[in-house]
C-alpha cells in the first residue's frame, strides 16, 4: 500500500460519498456489549447487505466474550438459508475457527463447505467484470479490470465483496492445506491464497488512491471509506504482507520473481492502524464508535504475531505492544479466552510460569461450550508445568490431551510416555512402554507431509522400546517446547540441574557396556545441562526477572560450564546413532550463549554453521536423511541471526 499518490483517483463521487446504510451501522455498532441483539432485517436483496453489519459485529462481540453457541446460533438462526452477504461469510468464520480449534476431519471438512458456500455468495455479491473486448480494450486504456479504478467504480456493496470473497477464499485455502492429502490439492489451494494476496493487493491500492486524493484536499484520510471496509483492507494487506514475510529466504526468492514480497513492518503498522495503537501511547486512538468491524481480528493477528509465532521469529516482535493490546480488550471483554489466553502467553513468555498457569486456568474457567479451546490452555500449561518442574501435575494434563484432543494424538501420547518414564517406577515405566509402541500409529499427515513434531516424537517412541526407557524424557521435552527457556532460576538450579546430574552419574556407571544409543544420551544429558546453565546465567530475552530473586552461581561459572557441556557435545557428536539434532541444536544453543557473552563474531560463526546445511555431527557419509525438527531450527536460526544484526538480545 506505497506510492498511493501515483494511483489513479478517477471514482465517481456518487461511490465514494459516505452511505447513509454505513452510517446507521456505524451508530449500531456504537451500543453497549450487553445491548439485546439487534434484529435481522426481514427480506434480503444484494443493495441491503450492509444493513446486516450490526448483527455481525454483535455476533462477533458475543464470540469474544466467551459466548461462542449463542454466536453461533444467533447467526443460524438470522440467516438459515445463509444467503446474507456477512451472515454467509461470517458463519463460515466461525466454523474454520471450531475446525482449526478441532483438527478433527468432519469438523475441517464441514467448514471447508462452508467457506465454499460463503465465498459463493461473495461472488454472486460481486461487481461483473466487463466482457472479454471490452476487458481487452481496458488494458489499452489503463482501466484494466480488477485494477484501482475496477475497484472505484463500483458500489460499496460491491466493494464490500470484494474483500469477503477474499476473506472467505483465504479461509478456505487454509483450511484446504491443513485437510489435504496430496500435493495436488495443497497446490490447489496454493493458488487460492495466490488469489487472495491479489485481491486485498488491489484493495490496498485503492485505499492508498482515495486517501492520497483526500490528503490533496487537506484531509488525513478518505472520509468516503467506511471504517468496516477500512478495517478489512488493513486486516487482509497486513496478513498478506506478514504471511509472505514469514516464509523461507529460499522461497520468497521465488515468490518475488512472481511479483510478491512480504513487508513485515507495513504489515504490522496495518494491523496497528486498524484500532489506532501505537508502541507511545497507553491505549487506543479509535474508540468503539468509530472502530471497524474486523478491528478486534486485527487485535488477535496482532497478539498472534507477537506472542506465538515469535517463537520462530524476532524481526517486528514487541510484546509490550501485545500486552498493551490484551489489557486493553480484557476491559472490554473481561471474560474473553482469547484475550485470557493472550495474557497468560505474556506471563510465559516473560519466563513467569505460575502467573501464566493461573491465567489458563482463567481462560479455561471463562467458558465451557468449546471444549477444544481449553485444549490450547492444557498445552500451555503442561510447557509451564515443565518449567516449574511439577512433572506430575505436567503429566495430568497431557493425558487429557492425548485422550481428548484431536491435533495430534502422537505427541500427546508421548508426552503422557515421557513424564510417565521420568518420575521412574516400575508401573510408570510399564504403562509408558505399552503408549510408546501406539505412537507411531497415531501420526497425522498434512498436505500429504508429516508433522515434524510427530516424527521426532515417532523417533523417541522407537528408541524408548529398543532400551526400555529414556534418559531424561521430560526434560529433552522441556526443551524442544521451550520450558528450560521459561524456568525460573530456582527452579533450575535447585531441581533441574541436579535431575541432569544424576542421570550422568548413572551414565557415567555404564561407561564400559558399550550399548547401543549410549553416545546418544551421553550428548543429551550433556545438551540439556548446558541448556539449563546457559539460562540460569542468562535468562531469556523476554524474561521479567525479579530483582530480589538471587543468583545461584555466578554468571561467570554457570557461563564456563555451559560452554564446556555444548563442547562435549560437538567432541562426542560423531558416536551419535540416532538423536543427531541434539548437535546441531547444542551449536545453536552455542551461539546464542556466545552472543549473550558479548562475542558477536564467534556467535554469528556458530548460527551461520547451523544455517550452512553442512553436516555437523559426521562426515557426508555418516548420515542420510534430514535432522529432526531441523526446519524449525533454521527459522529459529534466521531469526537469531536477525536478532544479532539489529543488536537485540538472544
Amino acid at each position: 500500500m506505497r506510492d498511493a499518490s501515483a494511483l489513479a483517483t478517477n471514482g465517481d463521487a456518487k461511490a465514494h460519498s459516505p452511505s447513509p446504510v454505513l452510517s446507521k451501522a456505524t451508530s449500531a455498532l456504537a451500543k453497549p456489549a450487553d445491548a439485546p441483539p439487534p434484529p435481522v432485517k426481514a427480506g434480503y436483496s444484494h443493495q441491503d447487505a450492509l444493513e446486516d453489519l450490526p448483527c455481525v459485529q454483535y455476533a462477533l462481540e458475543t464470540f469474544l466474550q466467551s459466548k461462542m453457541v449463542e454466536c453461533e446460533e444467533y447467526m443460524h438462526n438470522g440467516d438459515p438459508k445463509k444467503e446474507r452477504l456477512y451472515f454467509a461469510t461470517g458463519y463460515g468464520l466461525i466454523q474454520c475457527v471450531k475446525a482449526l480449534m478441532s483438527y478433527d476431519d468432519e469438523d475441517l471438512l464441514a467448514a471447508i463447505n462452508y467457506c465454499k458456500h460463503g465465498n459463493a455468495i461473495a461472488q454472486q455479491h460481486r461487481k461483473k467484470a466487463a466482457m472479454l473486448p471490452f476487458r481487452l480494450a481496458g488494458y489499452v486504456t489503463g482501466l484494466a479490470p480488477h485494477g484501482v479504478s475496477f475497484i472505484q467504480n463500483m458500489t460499496p456493496v460491491e466493494r464490500h465483496a470484494e474483500l469477503t470473497y477474499a476473506e472467505s477464499l483465504f479461509e478456505k485455502a487454509l483450511l484446504g492445506i491443513v485437510y489435504s492429502g496430496d500435493w495436488l490439492a495443497f497446490i490447489k489451494e496454493a493458488l487460492n491464497m495466490r488469489t487472495t494476496f491479489n485481491v486485498y493487493r488491489t484493495l490496498g491500492k485503492y485505499v492508498d488512491a482515495q486517501d492520497a486524493a483526500a490528503q490533496k484536499r487537506g484531509l488525513s484520510e478518505d472520509p468516503g471509506i467506511d471504517a468496516h471496509f477500512r478495517s478489512g483492507v488493513y486486516l487482509g494487506v497486513g496478513m498478506s504482507n506478514i504471511i509472505l514475510s514469514l516464509l523461507p529466504s529460499r522461497l520468497i526468492s521465488v515468490i518475488e520473481l512472481f511479483g510478491y514480497k512480504g513487508d513485515r513492518r507495513l504489515g504490522l503498522e496495518l494491523l496497528l492502524k486498524a484500532g489506532g495503537w501505537s508502541k507511545d501511547s497507553d491505549g487506543p486512538a479509535i474508540g468503539r464508535e468509530e472502530e471497524g468491524v474486523r478491528r478486534s481480528i486485527c487485535d488477535l493477528a496482532l497478539i498472534i504475531f507477537h506472542l506465538v509465532l515469535s517463537t520462530f521469529t524476532s524481526d517486528g516482535v514487541d510484546i509490550s505492544i501485545a500486552a498493551k493490546i490484551i489489557d486493553w480488550n480484557l476491559k472490554r471483554y473481561p471474560n474473553g479466552v482469547f484475550f485470557l489466553f493472550g495474557q497468560g502467553r505474556v506471563a510465559l513468555v516473560r519466563s513467569r510460569p505460575r502467573e501464566a498457569i493461573a491465567a489458563y486456568e482463567r481462560a479455561c474457567a471463562a467458558q465451557t461450550q468449546y471444549r477444544n479451546m481449553h485444549h490450547i490452555s492444557f498445552w500451555e500449561i503442561s510447557c509451564a508445568q515443565l518449567a516449574l518442574w511439577d512433572i506430575a501435575a505436567s503429566l495430568a494434563r497431557w493425558r487429557i490431551l492425548a485422550e481428548e484432543s484431536t491435533w495430534s494424538k502422537a505427541t500427546y501420547t508421548y508426552a503422557v510416555a515421557a513424564c510417565l518414564l521420568q518420575l521412574g517406577g516400575e508401573k510408570n515405566t510399564e504403562e509408558a512402554l505399552a503408549l510408546v509402541k501406539r505412537v507411531p500409529n497415531l501420526r497425522q499427515r498434512i498436505a500429504g507431509k508429516s508433522i515434524p513434531l510427530e516424527k521426532f516424537v515417532a523417533r523417541k517412541a522407537r528408541k524408548a522400546q529398543a532400551q526400555r526407557g529414556l534418559v531424561l524424557p521430560a526434560l529433552e521435552l522441556a526443551a524442544v517446547f521451550g520450558a528450560i527457556a521459561h524456568a525460573p532460576r530456582d527452579v533450575l538450579h535447585a531441581h533441574m540441574l541436579p535431575t541432569v546430574a544424576a542421570a550422568r552419574a548413572a551414565l557415567d556407571a555404564e561407561a564400559d557396556k558399550a550399548r547401543s544409543g549410549y553416545w546418544d544420551d551421553v550428548c543429551l544429558a550433556r545438551f540439556l545441562e548446558g541448556m539449563c546453565l546457559r539460562f540460569l546465567a542468562y535468562e531469556d530475552a523476554e524474561a521479567l526477572v525479579e530483582p530480589d530473586v538471587p543468583m545461584p552461581m555466578p554468571v561467570e561459572e554457570a557461563t564456563a560450564r555451559a560452554r564446556a557441556a555444548f563442547e562435549a557435545v560437538f567432541a562426542d557428536g560423531t558416536r551419535i546413532e540416532l538423536d543427531h539434532y541434539l548437535v546441531y541444536f547444542a551449536h545453536f544453543e552455542y551461539g546464542r550463549l556466545l552472543a549473550r557473552s558479548g562475542e558477536k563474531e564467534r556467535a554469528r560463526e556458530q548460527l551461520e554453521l547451523v544455517y550452512s546445511g553442512k553436516y555437523l555431527e559426521v562426515n557426508a557419509a555418516g548420515r542420510k536423511g534430514r535432522y529432526s525438527l531441523e526446519n524449525a531450527l533454521h527459522l529459529r536460526t534466521q531469526a537469531a541471526l536477525e536478532a544479532l544484526e539489529q543488536g537485540r538480545r538472544l
